[in-house]
C-alpha cells in the first residue's frame, strides 16, 4: 500500500538508484516549499531527499552552485550524495536533527565557544570569497541593492503592521516611513559588499560532534559586512546577552585585523541589525497570516525587543520609532 506521507518522487528516487527497503521518515520542513525525508537504508548509512516543488537543472541550481563554492573555501556544508533533476529531488549528507537552536535552548550566553566557531566561518566566508570570486559562482550576480533590501521592509509593512498588526498608515505617516527606509537603505547599500549566507542564524546551523556545519545558503549573495553577523547576533529565536554579542563583534574585528574600528562597526552593526529584525517580523506576519502557519508567532517578541533596543540605543532612530510605535505597543 502506498504511503500519502511520501511522496512519488521520493519513491522514484530509491527505486531509480537502486535503494530497496529503506524506511522514509518526513522531516520537519522550514519556511520554504521544499520537502525532507531521511532515508534509512537497512545496511548503510542514512541520507537525506530534499524534495522540491519542481523540477530543477542540476547544472544550473543556486544551492549546487553554492555548495560548491562554500566546499571550495572551506565551510563545513553538507555534501550532496545525488540528484535526480526531473523528480525535483536532490539527495543529501545526513547532519542529524540538532540546530545551533535546538543544542542551546533558549539562551545562548554558556555557549560563547560555539558562537565563536560561527563567527569564525563569518569571517572566512567573507575573506575567501574575495579571492574565489568568479562569474561561475551564482552569489557574485545578485547582491543586497537598494531595490531588494526596500522590498524587503514594505515586506515589513505589508505583512506585519497592517496583515498582522492591522495598522491602518495614514498617507502621510506611510510617506514617511518610506523616507525613513530609504535613508536606511542607502546607507547599507552603499558599504562595501562581501560574500554573505543570506540566512546565517541559529537555525541553519546544525550541530553534530561538538561541530558546526551550514545550511541552506541558496541565496547566497554579496551585501554588507555586517549582515551574516546581524543575522547570528541578533537572531530572532535566540536570547544573546549585549555582553556576548559585544564580546563576538570584537572578536570578528580582531580576526579582520580591523579592531580599530569597534565604534564605527558597531553603528553599521544596528542598522543591518534593525532592518533584518524588520525583515524577519514581515516573514513571521506572512507565514501567519498568508500560510496559516502559527510557528512563527513564538518568536515575534524576542525580535520586537531587539528592534526596541536598537531604536532606543542610537538617535538615529527617533523617527522610525516615532512611526512605528503607533501601530505597535511594544516599541513605545
Amino acid at each position: 500500500m502506498t504511503d500519502p506521507l511520501i511522496p512519488p518522487a521520493v519513491t522514484g528516487y530509491l527505486e531509480r538508484f537502486g535503494v530497496a527497503d529503506a524506511r522514509v521518515v518526513p522531516l520537519t520542513g522550514d519556511a520554504s516549499d521544499r520537502r525532507y525525508f531521511r532515508i534509512l537504508p537497512p545496511n548503510d548509512e542514512s541520507f537525506v531527499l530534499a524534495v522540491h516543488a519542481a523540477p530543477f537543472d542540476y547544472e544550473t541550481m543556486p544551492f549546487a552552485n553554492t555548495a560548491a563554492l562554500f566546499g571550495a573555501m572551506p565551510v563545513p556544508v553538507p555534501e550532496i550524495l545525488g540528484h535526480a533533476g526531473d523528480l525535483g529531488v536532490l539527495a543529501l549528507e545526513d547532519l542529524g536533527d540538532v540546530t545551533l537552536q535546538a543544542h542551546l535552548g533558549a539562551a545562548a550566553d554558556t555557549h560563547t565557544a560555539l558562537y565563536v566557531q560561527a563567527v569564525t566561518f563569518i569571517d572566512v566566508i567573507q575573506r575567501r570569497g574575495r579571492e574565489l570570486e568568479s562569474p561561475k559562482y551564482l552569489p557574485y550576480g545578485v547582491a543586497f541593492d537598494v531595490e531588494k533590501l526596500t522590498w524587503e521592509l514594505n515586506f515589513f509593512v505589508k505583512h506585519y503592521l497592517e496583515a498582522y498588526r492591522g495598522a491602518a498608515i495614514a498617507p502621510a505617516d506611510r510617506q514617511a516611513l518610506s523616507a525613513e527606509f530609504a535613508r536606511m537603505v542607502t546607507e547599507l547599500a552603499t558599504e562595501p559588499r562581501v560574500l554573505c549566507h543570506r540566512d546565517y542564524h541559529s537555525r541553519n546551523l546544525m550541530w553534530r560532534d561538538g561541530r558546526l556545519r551550514i545550511i541552506d545558503f541558496q541565496d547566497a549573495r554579496l551585501g554588507p559586512d555586517t549582515y551574516d553577523l546581524a543575522s547570528l547576533l541578533r537572531d530572532s529565536y535566540i536570547d544573546l546577552p549585549v555582553s556576548v554579542l559585544d564580546e563576538l563583534l570584537a572578536y570578528f574585528l580582531t580576526l579582520q585585523g580591523r579592531s580599530g574600528e569597534r565604534e564605527r562597526f558597531r553603528r553599521r552593526f544596528d542598522q543591518m541589525a534593525l532592518q533584518r529584525n524588520l525583515k524577519a517580523l514581515g516573514t513571521f506576519g506572512y507565514q501567519t497570516t498568508a500560510r496559516q502557519n502559527p510557528v512563527y508567532i513564538q518568536y515575534i517578541p524576542r525580535t520586537l525587543r531587539y528592534v526596541r533596543e536598537t531604536l532606543e540605543r542610537d538617535t538615529r532612530f527617533a523617527r522610525l520609532r516615532e512611526l512605528l510605535a503607533p501601530h505597535v505597543d511594544e516599541l513605545r
